[in-house]
């Protein structure tokens, strides 16, 4: 088994080899390897040259024992949308120790606010998922972009109260998508008729 690790450690550092090799041998030793091969493997990934390797690592991060936050604030910062939806979607999974929480809730307001819907939308889900009151407006303002963004934002306010919540929320259920003013619905309690 040791000397299986010691190929993989080797694929994930041979930067000639092809992607997919290089992409399975992080995957597996963040599946397989001891805590600090899965970290050292997964942040060599994280600021591989290469954005199929970027893109796995930020896929893999709520699987690293505490992934370090520079590197996913990186990620979050990554010059291909791809890279930074996987980022915004890993970064509302992983439970954050609250020196980091600032940080990473700041990069993900900016990229609720990014141009690439995928990522706006997967920005705001991720707000949601880790509930900071600083996060709020970034998801209030997404109740207005496109349909799926709105959807995605409208669940987010599950994790937020106050007025401006409840009057987004109202609006929502008139909304012209289906499928958000379902999602409003399900989080409104209206009274019966």
């Amino acid at each position: 088994m040791r000397a299986r690790r010691e190929e993989l450690r080797a694929a994930v550092a041979d930067t000639g080899a092809d992607a997919r090799v290089r992409v399975a041998a992080v995957g597996a030793l963040v599946r397989g390897g001891t805590k600090a091969e899965a970290r050292r493997a997964w942040r060599a990934a994280a600021g591989d040259g290469d954005v199929v390797l970027r893109r796995r690592a930020a896929e893999l991060a709520p699987r690293v024992p505490e992934p370090p936050a520079a590197a996913v604030l990186a990620l979050l910062d990554d010059g291909d949308a791809l890279v930074r939806e996987a980022a915004c979607f890993a970064a509302g999974e992983i439970g954050w120790r609250d020196a980091d929480r600032d940080a990473v809730v700041t990069a993900l307001v900016d990229d609720a606010g990014d141009r690439d819907a995928l990522v706006r939308e997967a920005a705001v889900a991720a707000l949601g998922a880790i509930g900071d009151p600083a996060g709020r407006p970034a998801v209030l303002t997404a109740c207005g972009d496109r349909p799926a963004v709105r959807r995605r934002a409208v669940l987010a306010l599950a994790s937020f109260d106050g007025p401006e919540v409840e009057a987004a929320l109202e609006r929502a259920l008139e909304d012209p998508d289906w499928q958000t003013r379902q999602a409003a619905e399900d989080l409104t309690v209206r009274p019966p008729d």
